[in-house]
């Protein structure tokens, strides 16, 4: 990746052979990282109702796990700031899985106290898992950059996927110890979260990050300069807001899935299967969204998630209760979220420089996450309330509000401004 010139005082980097390294570093994590992710999603409602009493209390795990990725995406975006992408990813997949392994404790001495303290901590796993797209962008052309953030995330897959499908046998092995049944995806999510962390640390060099603001301070090669204090860029500002909707409509319904589903009976094996499908069509269309994004443009694209995740919200709200009905409304609520996420990373990238760029993105998936923790807390309380179909209305009403922003953002930048 590196050769000597003997013209120059420093060595000439091949920036290509380096993207690719980090792209497959990216994948092994991202792999790892979406097993871990899938606990929270899975089984947190579930015990957070059994250890705090009532289904009014479901969504306030996903809430405390989303205010604790908020911190991490902050402390991330500011540490690799300063030291790079690989300091900060992988102590945050690291604090991730220090954080399942207090849940498991949580469980086995029924504490909703010490429950909440570590989904706190847990919820670093998810914003760093989300976090490690960013390192796939830095070396990438412009042109690539969709596609960058779709490898990234179409790795997410299969850990994600399998990790609600183990819902049974991960519990089987957590009675086996003496533990809870519903502790047992935690502990899968610790091993996954710890062996993330280790990949990263030890194979992630050079730093992506760096290496990108070495070169571009040789050549002079600068992204779009980033708007005064005061003012921000319409790119970030659109972007941001695409992603912020997306997270606020797909966690509030989510969240309430299963334990909607546990109410009319469904069974925590066909739980998991939904929750497989809908984390599925978050993360395995990527490589396509991707492709969209650069081919089509960051707008249209976005444009497209506003339009799935409100007939998500439509199918959750109107549709009957059956398997089949649920599983159409999560997926499409996955796709949504994914269309909104490639999307509007790029907005992102495209509109920061390297030199702010990690800050910028870190303080974005801080709003991102309080939007997620607010529509995870809101959730249990509105269906409580009402009903999950009111819960749903409103998650896809949300969604609508993003066309008016997009075609604002389209008139003042361009169909083609990101």
């Amino acid at each position: 990746m590196t050769t000597t010139d003997p013209w120059r005082a420093e060595p000439v980097v091949d920036a290509a052979a380096v993207q690719r390294r980090t792209l497959r570093v990216v994948v092994a994590t991202q792999v790892l990282g979406g097993a871990g992710l899938a606990a929270g999603v899975t089984v947190g409602a579930l015990l957070a109702a059994q250890l705090l009493g009532g289904a009014g209390y479901a969504g306030l795990p996903a809430a405390v796990l989303t205010l604790g990725s908020a911190l991490t995406a902050y402390l991330v975006g500011r540490v690799a700031q300063r030291h790079g992408r690989r300091p900060a990813l992988g102590a945050g997949f690291l604090a991730g899985g220090a954080g399942a392994l207090g849940v498991v404790l949580a469980g086995a001495l029924a504490s909703p106290v010490l429950l909440l303290v570590s989904l706190l901590v847990y919820g670093a796993g998810t914003a760093t898992n989300l976090q490690a797209r960013y390192a796939g962008t830095d070396l990438a052309p412009p042109g690539r950059r969709g596609s960058a953030v779709s490898v990234a995330l179409v790795s997410t897959t299969l850990g994600a996927v399998a990790g609600p499908n183990l819902v049974t046998p991960t519990g089987a092995v957590a009675v086996a110890l003496g533990l809870p049944a519903l502790v047992g995806p935690f502990l899968l999510a610790a091993i996954a979260y710890l062996a993330a962390g280790l990949v990263l640390t030890v194979f992630l060099r050079p730093d992506p990050l760096l290496l990108a603001r070495r070169l571009h301070d040789r050549t002079g090669d600068t992204a779009p300069a980033v708007a005064a204090p005061g003012r921000i860029r319409g790119g970030v500002a659109a972007g941001a807001a695409v992603m912020l909707v997306g997270q606020l409509a797909m966690t509030a319904i989510m969240t309430m899935t299963p334990v909607h589903m546990r109410l009319h009976d469904e069974s925590l094996g066909a739980v998991g299967l939904v929750i497989g499908l809908h984390i599925a069509a978050m993360y395995l269309p990527s490589l396509l969204t991707g492709a969209l994004v650069d081919r089509f443009g960051r707008v249209p694209t976005a444009v497209a998630c506003a339009v799935t995740l409100a007939l998500a919200g439509l199918a959750a709200a109107t549709l009957d209760a059956s398997l089949g009905s649920t599983i159409l409304a999560l997926v499409l609520l996955g796709l949504g979220w994914n269309l909104g996420l490639i999307a509007g990373t790029a907005m992102v990238v495209d509109a920061t420089t390297d030199a702010d760029r990690a800050r910028v993105q870190g303080g974005i998936d801080v709003l991102v996450a309080l939007a997620g923790a607010g529509g995870s807390a809101a959730s249990g309380v509105v269906m409580a309330a009402s009903s999950y179909a009111v819960l749903s209305l409103v998650a896809g009403c949300l969604a609508v509000l993003l066309l008016p922003v997009l075609a604002l953002h389209a008139r003042t930048r361009g169909i083609d401004a990101a």
